[in-house]
This record gives structure tokens, sequence and C-alpha cells, in this order.
């Protein structure tokens, strides 16, 4: 009985981790085939229709229609993005998840745990039998390595198939890994029950490299806990690598004589294929710097535009392309700890020629009259389109360092990894509003700039955009002014462009105004309104603002005051029509206001039915987390 015992126990823990993996193999398939269907209707979309997008008449024209049953399957599909995406749980203020990774990380836990305890009765019929489950529960987590190992690389074959990008997966590698923890200690656990006492066991290597290897596996979920990770993330970089290579080692040898090693060994094949072909990378982006005499050198220029944010700019290698919304791994041996340390950073420029017009046409629509810019004045927009520009926020360690480096207007030397990441494709959408916190501008501004090209040149229906930037201090706009001027001079007549600047810091007044913006102590009423115009500020004084600064534009508008995201996303899915996009880059604060926005009733089955928009919201993680 004992030995048939055994064989059902063997063929069991054989056969029930492959069939886990052909489940979740199926559920990648039909998430990819949604992916991909998602992505071929966007390109249908944004393919029709153009050429009236770009008519002004037609952009003008702002209807919704009676109730229709038509339009009842993309009510329905604009519901289950709010329920999925736009319902969250919140744990404290470091967590929040929505309903779809509530769902994901649920189903996970049930469907291994449920793998692990069915059909654990013995042929005696004693059920839960320690023998049949203590095992398994090695076996099903040990079989979800190379997923999760997958999941954390930066170039892994599950975003190839479902088109997402890892760093939007990564919240799955973190997931799993920690599912994966539990289980291991349950199988842990039952094998001190099995063979107590253990002294006889403790020298063997194979156990003390498994209790090596489960030592290693809980300083790492311990470190990758959120407050950690945005706090020290330095830290938690350090021993994420030096953890996962003492886990690995661990499991392979504590396995090694068994059919477990299967699971483990192809973990090391999988990382070391992502580091292969980010060094192939590395090599072809910075050859330069590794004796090719034809590559450009990347000395990078580190400014420091405030105390907290840092701008780093160098010259765009020539095949190095990216699109807007995008990262770029940066690695700084003068700065970092160690020499190869990367770091994530979004690019603030735009990869086109969009600025490079050498003459362009003045304003022709009443919209555009107060853009009447003096001749010649376009802005020192160039480095937003002839080099890589990143705002970093400074925080601690690496961050410090570079805000030093800036102080000291030192040259950093500067190995660029990417680009990674999705890039919003907003071509099929009738009116795109984008909202950023700080240097979460550094998303949404070539986004906006990626729309103003793509309606110039007729590759997007567009008809209205919504720009919204929140910042601590007004100075902060010389980040973006010069481009923003040229790119809105640059935008068709048919684009409705509004731009919203909420200052959160000090009052705007005429002492805290930048003296670019035509600060002017003794100002007197302007009476040539082509120059200047008088404005009043927050102290009820009146100061003037020069016709070639960015306030001078009819359609800029600046408040000292939180932006009410919710009222101003409720009034522009009230007065928008067919598909609307909303893209956000900030803090947990904006991002929770928007998505609260975005809920139900102002974007319901019945609104979309009723003509109202059907609404997709991007949102781009913001810092560490």
């Amino acid at each position: 009985m004992a030995i048939t015992d055994k064989s059902l126990r063997a063929a069991r823990n054989d056969l029930y981790p492959k069939q886990a993996w052909y489940c979740i193999a199926l559920f990648i398939f039909i998430i990819a085939v949604f992916q991909w269907f998602s992505f071929l209707h966007s390109k249908f979309a944004s393919s029709r229709q153009t050429s009236n997008a770009s008519d002004t008449e037609h952009a003008s024209v702002n209807r919704r229609h009676a109730f229709s049953w038509r339009r009842i399957p993309l009510g329905l599909v604009n519901a289950y993005r709010v329920i999925s995406f736009r319902w969250t749980f919140q744990f404290g203020k470091s967590y929040t998840l929505n309903m779809a990774e509530v769902f994901v990380t649920i189903a996970y836990i049930v469907f291994l745990f449920v793998w692990t305890f069915v059909d654990t009765t013995d042929l005696e019929g004693r059920a839960l039998d320690i023998s049949y489950w203590c095992n398994r529960s090695g076996l099903l987590a040990s079989s979800q390595f190379p997923l999760i190992t997958a999941l954390g690389t930066k170039n892994n074959i599950v975003s190839f198939i479902t088109g997402i990008s890892y760093d939007k997966l990564n919240y799955v590698h973190r997931m799993m890994s920690r599912v994966a923890f539990v289980l291991l200690w349950v199988h842990v656990g039952g094998e001190f029950v099995r063979h107590a006492p253990l002294q006889p066991y403790l020298s063997q290597p194979w156990l003390l490299w498994g209790l090596i290897a489960m030592v290693a596996s809980a300083v790492l979920c311990v470190v990758s806990l959120r407050p950690i990770r945005a706090q020290s993330y330095e830290l938690f970089f350090y021993v994420h690598f030096s953890m996962v290579a003492i886990f690995l080692v661990g499991a392979y040898i504590h396995t090694q004589d068994s059919d477990v090693a299967f699971w483990i060994y192809p973990c090391f094949i999988i990382w070391g294929l992502d580091r292969l072909i980010r060094s192939v990378r590395l090599v072809v982006f910075n050859h330069s710097y590794f004796g090719f005499k034809s590559g450009s050198t990347m000395d990078a220029t580190a400014e420091l535009l405030s105390d907290d944010f840092v701008r780093l700019r160098f010259h765009r290698p020539s095949h190095f392309h990216w699109t807007p919304g995008q990262t770029a791994y940066l690695i700084m041996p003068s700065v970092s700890c160690l020499p190869f340390e990367a770091h994530p950073f979004t690019i603030a420029s735009l990869n086109s020629t969009l600025f490079d017009v050498p003459n362009e046409r003045k304003p022709t629509s009443e919209k555009r009259a107060a853009i009447s810019f003096a001749e010649g004045t376009l802005g020192r927009s160039a480095p937003f389109w002839k080099e890589l520009v990143f705002f970093i926020n400074v925080r601690e360690g690496f961050t410090a360092r570079l805000k030093d480096a800036a102080l000291k207007g030192d040259k950093v030397k500067v190995f660029v990894d990417g680009p990674y990441g999705p890039s919003p494709n907003l071509g099929s959408y009738d009116t795109s509003v984008l909202v950023a916190g700080g240097s979460g501008v550094s998303y949404t501004l070539p986004v906006l700039l990626d729309i103003i090209e793509r309606v110039r040149i007729g590759e997007s229906r567009c008809r209205r955009v919504v720009f919204i930037w929140s910042i601590r201090n007004i100075d902060h706009i010389h980040w973006i002014d010069d481009v923003l001027i040229r790119a809105l001079r640059l935008a068709p007549p048919s684009l409705s462009i509004s731009i919203r600047i909420h200052v959160t810091g000090a009052p705007v007044t005429m002492e805290t105004l930048p003296a670019s913006y035509g600060r002017n102590d003794d100002v007197e009423p302007a009476r040539d309104d082509s120059r200047s115009e008088v404005v009043e500020l927050q102290d009820g004084k009146a100061t003037e603002i020069r016709n070639d600064s960015l306030f001078a534009i009819d359609f800029v508008k600046l408040a000292h005051k939180r932006a009410d995201l919710r009222a101003i996303l409720r009034d522009e899915v009230e007065a928008a029509t067919g598909r609307m996009s909303v893209s956000v880059c900030g803090s947990q604060s904006i991002t929770r206001s928007v998505r609260g926005a975005l809920r139900f009733p102002v974007s319901s089955p019945l609104s979309v039915a009723n003509g109202g928009p059907s609404v997709t919201l991007h949102i781009e993680s913001f810092g560490y987390a």
C-alpha cells in the first residue's frame, strides 16, 4: 500500500505543476487576444475619419445623439474599464490596488492553493495527508520561478506576447513572488513536521542550502515592500540583486538531485538572456565609449532647476529612437555607487522634427490671434528635439549625488539603455486630457507635442487636447515654457487647446512672478495690446505680461490653487463626443482623483449609449513605487 501511495504521489507531483502551467498559459493567451484586438481596433479607428478631424468646420461640430442601442456594447466595454481599472482598494497611504489587480491576486492565490491541497487523501482514506501536499507545495512554487523571473526582466516574452510593458507587469511579478514564498514556507513547515527531529539532517548540504534560500527569500520580500522601495530604492536595488542570486543558487543546490531542478536552471538562462540583450543595447547606443570613433560622446549636462529637481540633457544618438511616454535607464559611473547601476527616467524630449520648420506661418484663426509673437521669437526649444532631456526629482542616494554634480557644474558621463515601456496611441481619440504633477510633465509634455505634430500632418483625428500641470513653484514653468510657446504657435487651427497650470506652493504675486514674464512694479495699463497685457495678480496689484510670454496666450490659464480634477474632467466628459483618452502621471493623490472622477455616473454605459464619449484611462507609474 505504501509503495502505491508513493507512486501516486510521484505521478501527481509530476502532473500538477504542468497542469498549472497550461492554465496560466491559457490565461496569458486570452489576455493577449484582448490586448491585440484593442490595439488593432485603435489602429483601425485612427485611420478612419482623419480627414474629417482636420476639417475645421467638422471639428467645431460637437453634438450628442439620442439613445442608440448600437452603442450598448461600447457602453459595456466602458463599464468594464471603470470596474476593472478605476475602482480601487486602498490600504493605508502606500497601497492602492485596482479591481483587476485584486481579481488576479485572489485568482492566483486560490488557483495555486487548490492545486496544492486537491487530491491529498491517501489510499487508506486519510484526508489532507501531509506526505501528499508537503512536497507538492514546494514543486508548485518552484514551477512558477521561470515565469516570476521573466516578469522581472526588461525584455520578456510575456510583454512580447501580450503587448503589456514590463513595468505594468511588475506588480504581477511581486505578487507571484510573495505567493510562491508562502507556498515554500508551507513546504518547509511540512518538512519540519515529517522529519522531526532535524538534527540528523542539519549536516546535509541540500537542507542547509534550502534554508539559506528561504532566508534570502524572506529578506527579499521585506525590502520589496513599497515603503522601503520608495524611501530607500538603492538599498532595495542592491539587496534584490544579491538575494535573488543567493536564493536561486540555494534552490538549485537544494533540488539538484531531483526533478525539481528542471524548474530552477531556466531562471539563470532567462536572466542571462535579458542581461545579454541589455548589454548589446548598451554597446550599440553608447558605442563611442567602446572605441568606435563614429559614435557621439554623450557627456550629459546636469542643471539644477530648483532644490528638488535636476534637468539632465545630452546629445541624442542618431540611431536612438523612442516614442512619447517611454523611459530609458541611465547609467552614470561617476555618480552611482556601482559602475553599472541603472536608474529609469521618463524621456521628456520628443523624437521628432516638429520644430524643424524654418518659416512658420502666422496663425490665421481668431482663437490663435493671441499668439501674435514678434518675428523670430520661437523660444529656446532646441533641446527638446536635438537632445535627450530628463527631469529628475531629487531624493536621497543617487539623485542627491546627481544634484551635487549639478551644483559643481560637472559634466556627467552617461550610458543609456532603452527605450522601454509603452507609448499611448492617441491618434484615434477625439479628445485627449493630459494630467501631470511636478516631474510627471516628462510624460505628458512629449505626448502633447506628439499630438500637435500628428494633427499637423493629418495622422490624428484629435480635435481637443487639455494639458493640466500642477506645480509647487511658479518658477517651474521655465522648464517647458519655451517649447510650449513654439509648439502652440505650430498647432493647427482645427485643434482646440487648453493649457491649465496650477501652482500649489507660494501665492502668485508680483514678487514671485518670474521676471521673464514682464514683471513691472510701476506698470500702467498697456495701450498697445500687440505688445503687452495688464493682468491682476493674487495680491490685487496689476502687472504687465509681454505678449511673447506663455501667459499671453488666451487658452493658457494660471491658477494659484489645487486643480479640481473631478470638476475639470466632468466638464470635459460632458462636452466631448466620440473617443476620449485621459493620461495621468503624478503622485498617488493625483492618480486617485483622476480615477475617482472617471467612475460612475460621469463615465457610465448609459452616458455612452446617449452619445457620450468612451473614456480610456492611461496611468503612468510615478516615482520608485
